[in-house]
């Protein structure tokens, strides 16, 4: 499988949901397969709060693969020998796509700070425009996972023309106060933090040792995105063998993990970008612009297909359900399809249990209309 990795960028302005405007803009993406000549074989997959629009494959001289590759490849459910699949760097991002790192082109500075604050739907909306580009009017299927459904849902909302199906895992139709919670501590922690400096960092300050709040929130974070069954299963009460139990700093085998995790997302990471995200997250509701959520959903063309995980205490799977008994309230049953996987691992799953939803991801591709 090729990976193709592109930068568009943008000199028409881009109206922020705020009323404020970024004049020009570059979106980065990653393509996998061949876009057909009636360019209507193209799969959507947006990325997580913490992923990029590396979805599949594995860079030349790099033992990582992509975030979903899993998922997405030659004869994998996302079938990129069928399909063209396609992963867009967020708007606020630091792969590529503009973010409150890259430079004002009115102060040639970084924006840090004076970057405008964005919402899930200017994210979409760059998407649109660079899809448009692309020649790209409707896409066989739109699909993400967290954040990645917040996207989608979105998508389906406020542009119902492009696509006919739209597959949502682990997601809601509005940020709940107990995930804002969470969002808090990182928020916290990085402005909290002397190094962050108000934002006046350089890049690649933090590339050697990380930043401190940033990892701290980025623990605080993990928790939410695993269970206490799992993480039962995955660690026990095991300690680490080279510290002593009497040491004061000695660590259980769930502390290092943590740690793992936290200091070297804090490495690779933009903390500006952290914040600017969950803030979008934390704004994120499907019925703030509406009535109400019968309101929003009827704008829906597309069938959505719902999946959920049992024991996700970030985004409860009944808040899907709630999608999908809004929409059959609406006199469109054959419209929605939801999913509740039996799975103890927490947010995380849709990342981790594909054997336990990838049969229903390929037929809701593969279902004919």
């Amino acid at each position: 499988m090729i990976i193709n990795q592109k930068i568009e960028h943008f000199n028409s302005p881009l109206y922020l949901e705020s009323g404020r405007i970024l004049e020009s803009y570059d979106v980065a993406y990653e393509s996998y397969g061949e876009l057909n000549k009636e360019r209507t074989n193209t799969v959507v997959v947006f990325h997580t709060l913490t992923g990029s629009q590396h979805a599949a494959g594995r860079y030349e001289n790099d033992n990582k693969t992509g975030w979903w590759d899993i998922l997405i490849g030659d004869g994998k459910v996302i079938d990129t020998r069928k399909y063209f699949v396609i992963c867009v760097n967020i708007l606020g991002g630091c792969n590529g796509t503009t973010g409150p790192m890259s430079t004002n082109p009115s102060t040639n500075e970084p924006y840090r700070l004076k970057f405008p604050v964005i919402t899930i739907s200017d994210m979409v909306r760059a998407q649109q425009n660079l899809f448009a580009k692309l020649g790209i009017k409707k896409a066989h299927a739109i699909i993400g996972g967290s954040l990645g459904a917040m996207q989608a849902l979105c998508c389906s909302i406020e542009y119902p023309d492009f696509t006919s199906r739209a597959i949502l895992l682990a997601g809601t139709y509005a940020t709940s106060p107990w995930a804002i919670s969470f969002n808090k501590i990182a928020m916290d922690g990085v402005l909290n933090d002397p190094r962050f400096k108000n934002g006046q960092y350089e890049k690649g300050d933090f590339e050697e040792e990380g930043l401190l709040g940033l990892a701290l929130g980025r623990m605080a974070g993990h928790i939410s995105f695993l269970s206490p069954y799992s993480m039962r299963r995955k660690f026990e009460r095991n300690y680490v063998e080279t510290d002593g139990l009497y040491e004061l700093f000695g660590r259980f085998q769930v502390e290092r993990y943590m740690e793992y995790n936290g200091y070297n997302f804090s490495k690779r990471f933009d903390p500006l970008s952290y914040l600017y995200i969950i803030k979008a997250m934390n704004i994120f509701d499907a019925t703030r612009n509406y009535e109400s959520l019968s309101d929003s959903l009827s704008f829906i063309k597309a069938k959505l297909y719902l999946i959920g995980f049992k024991n996700d205490l970030l985004m409860l799977p009944e808040e899907l359900e709630s999608i999908k008994d809004t929409i059959e309230a609406l006199g469109r049953g054959d419209k929605v399809e939801y999913r509740c996987i039996d799975s103890d691992y927490g947010h995380d799953a849709f990342l981790v249990e594909y054997d336990k939803f990838d049969t229903y991801v390929k037929n809701a591709l593969e279902e004919e209309f």
